[in-house]
């Protein structure tokens, strides 16, 4: 009967690569609570001691995965930020969350999901969320001052792109179609040509309200004029 092959002995790094590796697929699939140390082991070929040994226990492997998955996030979105056309700038941020939750689903879900004992000390997705709309409010202000409306209204504004941004990806990764780049095109559409369109002082309507009638140009009369 053919013996099975030895095992290979892996370095510290090694071992400490393949245990995050490991863990993030169950914390990913199962979350923090519906994860635990003997299952992270059991997964990786290892006894419980190896996991406690380089990680402290479950809280300390969690919080080394949350902590790489938000500087990964945090390095993309923070290089597409680098043009400084606005509508760009919209463009490559969309694309960058995008981009991270097609290569590292695992590390999203971890992200959206949230949990773990030490949430309030480690950064999360809705920390990320609250730094993005901080930085879209700024541009955005700065757009409301040039137009004559009111800045302090560009917070509100930018909690709601933000919003439909994450909500919009987040649909994204479950469906994966259509590709990022028109999910991020439309994305833009209804950003960009939506603001261009802004009223300065909008009011509700009652049920009767009829949109006015904008009148078009004959392209062919326009030249004739």
């Amino acid at each position: 009967m053919a013996q099975p092959p030895p095992r290979t002995r892996m370095t510290g790094t090694q071992r400490r690569a393949q245990l995050i590796e490991v863990a993030r697929g169950l914390f990913a699939e199962r979350g923090y609570e519906g994860t635990s140390i003997e299952e992270i082991a059991q997964r990786a070929n290892v006894s419980k001691p190896i996991v406690y040994e380089h990680f402290g226990g479950k809280e300390g492997l969690y919080a080394v995965i949350v902590d790489r998955e938000m500087e990964t996030l945090l390095e993309m979105i923070t290089s597409s930020l680098a043009t400084t056309r606005s509508r760009h700038r919209v463009q490559q941020v969309a694309l960058a969350l995008l981009t991270y939750m097609e290569e590292r689903p695992d590390g999203f879900r971890i992200l959206a999901r949230g949990g773990g004992s030490g949430d309030g000390e480690n950064a999360t997705y809705s920390s990320l969320l609250n730094d993005a709309v901080s930085q879209v409010e700024h541009i955005l202000g700065t757009d409301f001052e040039r137009r004559g409306f009111d800045r302090k209204l560009a917070a509100m504004y930018a909690q709601a792109l933000v919003g439909m941004v994450s909500m919009t990806a987040q649909w994204w990764l479950d469906v994966r179609e259509p590709a990022k780049e028109v999910v991020a095109a439309h994305l833009v559409n209804l950003c960009w040509n939506g603001l261009t369109r802004l009223e300065p002082d909008p009011q509700l309507v009652t049920a009767d309200y009829v949109e006015p009638v904008k009148r078009t140009v004959n392209p062919e009369r326009a030249k004739q004029s």
